[in-house]
């Protein structure tokens, strides 16, 4: 499969872009300030997603530097930052690294993380992860994150679309596509909602104990879904 540069994933976005709700349907919602931890292929890709939609985004990594290419794509809305920077710039953090880097982002970053609303969109993967994905496997990806961060207001999402899909599907005309989000926490259920709007999607909501269903080489899997299409998958899964 062919590898979309983050130009490419622009313009893909601008394109889906044309389809966009008008500024009335965004106007119901209100602009968030999102530290994205993680600019890989979905991290970049969501950013530039939210910039479209008028949020505030801050890309950040351990070499901040090295991101300042992904947010001149994402245009004006967007900068860059360590993670510490990122997680006090925004009332939510988004997780978008290699499941392998969790432990050490969370740890260091546990009182900075207390009270926020974290969007996790990671996914353990054994042959990039390693061992930790076997010890995710045992308890479910949803009560490890949530055990990483047991003082933030956690729900996840993204983690079963394809960034590619990401980037061409947000607004589509006709039904949209969905993601699932698996969360209990009523707060983080709501922004996670609201950001999967503002990126031109459908939020379906689960339970975060489905939350292991979900994501590559998982019963349920990846997919561009639509919102109907999902709740019949989630449904004879139960």
């Amino acid at each position: 499969m062919p590898t979309f540069s983050r130009r490419a994933v622009a313009t893909l976005i601008v394109a889906a872009s044309a389809h966009a709700a008008s500024p009335a349907v965004r106007a119901e919602s209100a602009h968030h300030k999102i530290g994205i931890i993680g600019a890989g292929h979905v991290g970049s890709t969501l950013g530039m997603l939210w910039t479209k939609a008028g949020d505030e985004v801050m890309f950040a990594s351990r070499h901040p530097d090295e991101l300042k290419a992904v947010a001149a794509e994402a245009g004006p809305g967007a900068t860059v930052g360590t993670p510490a920077q990122a997680i006090a710039f925004g009332d939510v953090v988004v997780m978008a690294v290699p499941y392998k880097a969790m432990p050490e982002v969370t740890t260091a970053n546990a009182a900075a993380l207390k009270g926020k609303v974290v969007f996790d969109a990671t996914n353990a993967i054994p042959a990039r992860d390693g061992a930790i994905a076997d010890d995710v496997r045992k308890v479910g990806i949803g009560a490890y994150s949530a055990g990483l961060m047991p003082d933030s207001h956690l729900v996840r999402g993204f983690n079963a679309i394809n960034y590619k899909d990401m980037a061409a599907d947000g607004f589509r005309k006709g039904d949209r596509v969905a993601i699932p989000l698996a969360g209990d926490d009523p707060k983080a259920v709501s922004v996670g909602s609201d950001l999967v709007t503002q990126a031109g999607f459908e939020p379906v909501v689960v339970p975060l104990a489905r939350a292991d269903e979900l994501g590559p080489g998982r019963p349920l899997g990846t997919g561009a879904f639509s919102a109907a299409e999902w709740k019949r998958k989630l449904g004879s899964a139960k």
